[in-house]
């Protein structure tokens, strides 16, 4: 009787003990990576930029609200938000709250499906399933319906006032340290908001630096980025796997990106030119999937250097 029940049992004790680290160790355990990317050009000093990303805030995690808040403790240069920072229609006052000491510092923003919506219960294996299937988000999958409107306007307005400038599908610049930085972005194409032919056309030759900003990395958005001539795009969305086998790495990555280039630092080819791509794995979950397993929360300090020659 004890060989029949010992493996069985066994396999659901470490099941058991998987789900209680990743929801209730991992997912606190808030890290900074620090990337350094040789993309300016030659003369400019070095930027110090911080990317926040898939924030998902939950009403009432005070744990990570104050470790975001830490964040302006690194007094970056600039500070770029890749978008989902929502996972509560109440989440607003909190993510304003827990973000207010870096919107101190110049910033840009793009939005993410989860600003816009509220998350659904869905079995995670889905993710699997779509992957195999090749589809993810709305692209081609049917149109989303009965879904919560999150309160975005609110979060906008936010952001708008304390002058981070809003890349929804537009481009906009910001003055550092008598540079110019000059930002292409794009509404998220997980849902098929982005409109690069409104954008087009290449980094702006005044400025003294380009880069391309979006939420979610479809392949599209990376080679209409990298034709372009971005020498550097930042996303999010992925949150890097989010559950990923040890020593593998991802097994999704919820958009048609490979998993090999599923968070930090990357290159992208497209139309005779090459582009670095940055994914932050994000620093949260949605709130009906709260977990994170061999994939810690984070931000990203990435450091932009002078090129190298290939650039």
């Amino acid at each position: 009787m004890r060989a029949r029940y010992a493996v069985p049992l066994g396999i659901t004790a470490t099941a058991a003990a998987g789900i209680a680290y990743s929801a209730g160790i991992e997912t606190r355990l808030f890290r900074l990576r620090r990337v350094t990317v040789p993309v300016l050009p030659p003369g400019m000093r070095p930027l110090r930029v911080l990317q926040v990303s898939d924030i998902h805030m939950v009403s009432g995690q005070r744990r990570k609200q104050r470790w975001l808040r830490s964040l302006a403790g690194l007094r970056p240069d600039f500070v770029i938000n890749t978008g989902d920072n929502l996972s509560d229609p109440e989440g607003v006052p909190e993510v304003l709250d827990a973000l207010g000491p870096l919107m101190a510092f110049p910033g840009v923003y793009v939005f993410g499906s989860n600003d816009y919506y509220g998350p659904k219960l869905r079995n995670p294996a889905r993710y699997l399933l779509e992957k195999v299937q090749g589809r993810h988000g709305l692209n081609g999958n049917p149109p989303a319906v009965g879904v919560i409107h999150n309160p975005w306007e609110d979060l906008r307005d936010g952001f708008d006032a304390a002058g981070w400038v809003n890349l929804t599908n537009t481009r906009g610049s910001l003055k550092i340290d008598g540079y110019e930085i000059a930002f292409t972005g794009l509404d998220d194409p997980h849902i098929k908001r982005d409109r690069y032919e409104r954008v087009a056309g290449g980094p702006d030759e005044a400025a003294d630096f380009s880069l391309g900003v979006v939420h979610a990395p479809y392949i599209r958005s990376l080679d209409a980025f990298t034709a372009d001539g971005y020498p550097l795009v930042l996303a999010g969305h992925t949150h890097g796997g989010q559950l990923c086998v040890p020593f593998y790495g991802a097994l999704v990555t919820n958009c048609d990106l490979d998993t090999d280039r599923v968070k930090g630092l990357s290159t992208h080819q497209a139309g005779g030119h090459t582009s670095y791509l940055h994914v932050s794995a994000g620093c949260g979950a949605s709130r009906y999937t709260p977990l994170r397993f061999a994939c810690p929360p984070e931000a990203t300090l990435l450091t932009l250097t002078e090129r190298s020659e290939w650039t």
